[in-house]
């Protein structure tokens, strides 16, 4: 008679679960957020190695200001860092806007195109005229600030 209590715990059994969700293959919204993912993989690399391509010039122009500050020829390492700069420009920025710019005009472009005061106002100002004139006994440029100057704007200007 135990048999045909409702209430014995005799009768219970066990729940039967369903077997796990296979991960694989996957739902379609997954492949779309896949290719999704690789094209802005691939985009962002394009983009990566399309800006140290453009910043080649830079690299260049900063190799070639250690060697002028290694060299440490103050007679004439204003006039290689004005030059240097003179090449950087006109490799960042059209000829027509950089070419006849000299004096205060150039050092204003470069303050204007660097977000810096420092060629009008500050230790860059040795590059407006000193290419043009002798350097007087006695009195000589101090090279490693033009070569901090220089240097942030290589760095840094805006083409």
């Amino acid at each position: 008679m135990a048999d045909t209590d409702p209430g014995s715990l005799d009768r219970l059994h066990d729940i039967a679960v369903p077997p796990p969700v296979s991960w694989w293959p996957l739902a379609p919204g997954w492949y779309v957020i896949a290719g999704v993912a690789l094209v802005l993989l691939g985009v962002s690399v394009w983009a990566a190695v399309d800006r140290w391509r453009r910043n080649r010039y830079r690299r260049d122009a900063l190799r070639e200001l250690d060697l002028i500050e290694h060299r440490a020829q103050v007679s004439t390492a204003v006039i290689e860092m004005a030059e240097l700069l003179k090449r950087t420009a006109l490799a960042a920025f059209p000829r027509e806007r950089v070419a006849s710019l000299t004096g205060a005009a150039w050092l204003g472009f470069l303050d204007a195109t660097g977000g810096t005061g420092a060629f009008t106002s500050g230790d860059g100002r040795l590059l407006g005229d000193a290419i043009y004139q002798r350097a007087e006994p006695g009195t000589a440029p101090d090279v490693p600030k033009l070569v901090a100057v220089v240097r942030h704007w290589i760095t840094h200007h805006r083409c």
